[in-house]
């Protein structure tokens, strides 16, 4: 399986597709890599090379005790895999946390950005009722691990209710190592608002959300793209946080219609 080791650390990733333009994936809290599968099917068949990874304490990357890190250390992971990988420019499509770190690329190095697609994220911290919800049950996670009853609730907040899926990702979660737990959400909790600063991002972005979405409101989005100078908005209805993997085909639809309209 291929990892890259890029500042120190072993970075999960999969390459797939030709030899044409590259798209980095970058995966929400508690997702990995593979949330994208269906976008990198899409896309790799049309000859765009799909670059997919797992962050720090995800997925295949995690080491069971990850040392605290920021989401600009998690943009450096990024900008340094692609450069591991020959890549000089791509797109950076991230999914809530995956957004979060590719805003961040795009300020702290706008030359690797060519465009940004933003799924169900936002440049302000956590709504303060809505992080203290999360550390509750963070707290019970880590004391007691994760009850089957939490793991319908942490499923019905990023899929939505009754997605067939489901299952796979509540295994995962309740497979989660307590020092990879925590400083993943020890990284959300204190990361830097942003909002005052992404209209410096001049890269062009699609900004795609669920209007179901119980976990970031979609005002938050909303502002978001009037913030950034050269957005476009959409809205996929019925969709829930994670609507690149519940909705795809609306998703992929809206993708390939940006992607289409980028200059070369």
């Amino acid at each position: 399986m291929p990892h890259a080791q890029v500042n120190g650390q072993r970075l999960y990733y999969e390459d797939t597709g030709g030899d044409g333009p590259a798209i980095l994936f970058s995966h929400g809290l508690l997702m990995d890599s593979s949330m994208f599968a269906p976008q990198v099917q899409a896309l790799a068949n049309l000859g765009w090379r799909c670059i997919s990874w797992d962050e720090r304490a995800h997925g295949q990357t995690a080491t069971g005790e990850c040392a605290p890190f920021s989401y600009y250390d998690s943009a450096d992971d990024a900008v340094a895999l692609l450069a591991q990988l020959g890549v000089a420019h791509a797109v950076l499509a991230g999914m809530s946390q995956g957004g979060y770190l590719s805003l961040r690329a795009a300020l702290r190095h706008p030359q690797v950005v060519r465009a940004l697609v933003l799924i169900d994220t936002q440049a302000m911290t956590e709504e303060a009722h809505k992080m203290a919800g999360h550390q509750g049950v963070v707290q019970e996670w880590l004391q007691g691990g994760l009850s089957d009853e939490r793991a319908v609730g942490i499923e019905h907040l990023i899929l939505g209710e009754g997605w067939e899926g489901a299952a796979a990702w509540r295994a995962k979660w309740q497979r989660m190592q307590p020092g990879d737990l925590l400083a993943a959400f020890t990284t959300l909790a204190t990361r830097d608002d942003i909002s005052a600063e992404i209209a410096r991002i001049h890269a062009p972005a699609l900004v795609i959300h669920g209007d179901a979405d119980q976990a970031i409101d979609i005002e938050r989005a909303r502002s978001m793209a009037g913030a950034l100078p050269q957005a476009q908005m959409v809205v996929i209805p019925g969709a829930g946080h994670a609507p690149n993997l519940t909705h795809p085909q609306l998703v992929n639809q809206v993708l390939l219609e940006f992607l289409g309209q980028l200059p070369a």
